[in-house]
């Protein structure tokens, strides 16, 4: 995808995300622990068996961050930014979320 062509879906899938290099698009969610933080971890490991499409997920103390990317082609396509949407969705369920 170019510039162009993901500009318009990076702008309806939620504040925090950025594209990188034209390659992924992650995000970096921010709880207040760890329970918190694997409870996220978990809601969105179940959208994405769901949907067939599986983030990059970096768990830490008070943060898990999210790194998305079609791997068949190597590079962004509109369902990456679908599923950062959903993943957005459940982050506001999480008790205790932050943007970062």
């Amino acid at each position: 995808m170019t510039e162009k062509e993901y500009e318009p879906l990076l702008t309806e899938i939620g504040e925090g995300w950025k594209v990188i290099d034209t390659h992924h698009v992650e995000k970096t969610f921010s709880f207040n622990n760890f329970s918190e933080a694997l409870t996220f971890t978990n809601k969105v490991g179940g959208i994405a068996e769901k949907e067939g499409h599986h983030p990059d997920i970096e768990l830490g103390w008070g943060r898990v961050k999210i790194i998305i990317w079609t791997h068949k082609i190597d590079g962004l396509s509109e369902s990456d930014f679908i599923l950062a949407a959903k993943i957005s969705d459940i982050g506001s369920t999480v008790a205790s979320f932050s943007e970062s």
